[in-house]
């Protein structure tokens, strides 16, 4: 059985994530103080800084097997 995705859809998949937590992160602060929160805004810039590097690194695979191929 074959994987669905491939390895340029995940890192797409991820990209998408990391936006949405950044995005996330940033409305968070503006309303911090003034309400009961159960999300914590550094675990969100934490995850969203991770999910960003995965995507770098999937980006220069495949930069380096387009360079490669040539």
């Amino acid at each position: 059985m074959q994987f669905p995705l491939s390895f340029w859809d995940l890192g797409l998949w991820l990209t998408v994530v990391a936006v949405i937590l950044l995005a996330t992160a940033h409305i968070v602060s503006s309303y911090y103080g003034e309400a009961t929160l159960f999300i914590e805004k550094r675990r969100l810039e934490t995850a969203a800084l991770i999910l960003g590097l995965l995507f770098i690194f999937i980006v220069a695979l495949r930069v380096y097997e387009i360079i490669t191929l040539l």
